[in-house]
């Protein structure tokens, strides 16, 4: 895709879909479907039987509140669907790319078409579609954008960068995002849940506890009503107590030349800082400094190419 395909994408779904007109409502269930197997005209929109689609494979959302889809439905049953689904053409019928929950909340209101509006669109399209229509509707919860934002990096070779200008958002906003896909479960419950918060999350992802001990603290912040802002003072106090603790490593041993000439050649050719700590037999470990994330960016880029 291209790159103005691309920031089209975070201005909103008008620039696929065109300006459309404001549709009317959709036939209700005392309106069946004339063509079961073809895509009906009515008031100049496409109606599609509600069998002949289907959920999206690239599908961000996988939560559906049954109290929120029934409010929905009794609105649908009432005024029918006022927005147009966005589906694609398969072989065997049609894949909803923006609008699962119209459509799913139409059939509990037993209407036998809705309104859509067909693309043919490739699988990153419809993919990039999904995460920016529900991210702008705020539909999705933490785990479910980070889980979105994680295939288009590795099913569409997507950067950091590249995510934050096609959804529109900040690339420290997508950044920690991506850190939830590494939580521990008893964190990305509580997340999906809605027991806690983005905030909480990024405060105890930063003291890196086993999966007992961040379940605790969890149980803690739920049963305790913890503000994002206390959890982040038990967060730095948790750190304090761990840095005293932590054995003196002011009597290491010099680097050898050897260890120093590595650094030097690693670092020129990155062009970032690099330090090798040796550790002979034990192995070592090779740490890389970068100061801003397009800097961060570009070495993935290129660790990825390699």
């Amino acid at each position: 895709m291209s790159e103005t395909g691309k920031r089209s994408l975070g201005r909103g779904l008008s620039a696929l879909i065109g300006d459309a007109a404001e549709p009317a409502a959709a036939p209700t269930s005392s309106q069946p479907a004339k063509n079961a197997d073809k895509a009906a005209m009515t008031d100049g929109l496409t109606y599609l039987g509600v069998d002949q689609l289907q959920p999206g494979a690239f599908q961000p959302r996988k939560q559906f509140d049954e109290d929120e889809l029934s409010a929905l439905a009794a609105s649908i049953g009432k005024s029918g669907v006022l927005q147009p689904l966005l589906v694609r053409p398969l072989d065997n019928g049609y894949e909803i790319i923006a609008g699962e929950r119209r459509w799913r909340a139409a059939q509990k209101a037993q209407l036998h078409q809705v309104p859509v509006i067909i693309q043919p669109v490739n699988d990153v399209t419809a993919m990039e579609i999904g995460l920016v229509e529900n991210v702008q509707r705020s539909d999705l919860n933490p785990i479910e954008e980070a889980e979105g934002y994680q295939r288009l990096i590795e099913e569409f070779a997507y950067t950091q960068a590249e995510l934050a200008e096609t959804i529109g958002k900040s690339r420290s906003h997508i950044a920690n995002l991506l850190r939830l896909t590494a939580a521990p479960g008893v964190l990305r419950k509580a997340l999906v849940a809605g027991s806690i918060g983005m905030g909480h999350a990024r405060a105890l992802l930063a003291l890196e506890k086993p999966a007992g001990e961040m379940a605790a603290l969890v149980k803690q912040i739920i049963a305790e009503g913890l503000s994002v802002r206390a959890v982040e003072k038990l967060a730095a106090a948790e750190k304090k107590t761990v840095q005293k603790g932590s054995p003196d490593t002011s009597t290491k041993p010099e680097k050898s030349a050897d260890t120093r000439q590595v650094e030097k050649q690693l670092a020129d050719a990155l062009g970032l800082q690099v330090t090798l700590d040796d550790a002979a037999e034990k192995g070592g470990r090779l740490s890389i400094d970068y100061k801003t994330l397009d800097q961060l960016d570009a070495l993935i880029a290129r660790l990825l190419r390699q």
